[in-house]
């Protein structure tokens, strides 16, 4: 088994922090992303899509998606439970993912390959505008995420879990993707403070 990894891109970052968090440690394939590396034909091989991180098994089979891998190393170690204990406690799990993923998570990605000088090779074309619109989108989603986070102290519930590995990414890519962190987000801010401070953040 071995995991390629691209480093410090946000998704392989996801996966390493999830590992951290079991305490597993899987063989890492270091990618050269800024080489293009996961351009490669080794890698086009393994995932058409030419993204990563890509899990390779010990047969062959090769496991691409973030979520998925996470998934997998889930059902083959369930404690800690990091997608949830119980029907309602994965379903809150699931849902909460879901959200960061999609309206936190992706627009910052989209803001950072849509603005940042250094993706104009990568996202072709490069849509300054959609990236700005993205940023907004953002911003608004912390509010709706700060008022959630007012009642309980991790984003599923009482529980760390993989919709905090995302956020924390999510929140910690803002910088390079420039999006201030708004100032009345104070239990989102209590929130990152803290899951920055677990070991598995360095990852």
């Amino acid at each position: 088994m071995k995991l390629f990894d691209g480093g410090r891109a946000p998704n392989p970052r996801r996966v390493r922090i999830f590992l951290a968090e079991k305490g597993l440690t899987v063989p890492l394939e270091p990618v050269d992303m800024g080489a293009m590396g996961h351009r490669s034909d080794a890698l086009t091989a393994r995932n058409p899509l030419q993204r990563l991180p890509v899990l390779e098994l010990d047969d062959g089979t090769v496991l691409t998606e973030t979520i998925a891998i996470c998934r997998y190393f889930e059902e083959l170690h369930p404690e800690p439970a990091l997608f949830g204990v119980g029907a309602l406690g994965r379903a809150k799990v699931e849902m909460w993912q879901r959200r960061m993923e999609f309206n936190l998570f992706t627009p910052v990605a989209q803001a950072f390959r849509h603005i940042h000088p250094a993706m104009k090779e990568w996202e072709v074309p490069q849509v300054p505008e959609w990236g700005e619109a993205n940023k907004s989108k953002a911003v608004d989603f912390l509010r709706v995420l700060d008022k959630e986070l007012a009642g309980h102290e991790f984003i599923a519930g009482n529980a760390y879990s993989v919709a905090d590995i995302t956020g924390l990414v999510a929140v910690d890519f803002m910088k390079p993707a420039r999006i201030r962190m708004p100032e009345d987000c104070t239990h989102v801010q209590r929130w990152h403070e803290a899951v920055s401070q677990r070991p598995s953040a360095t990852a």
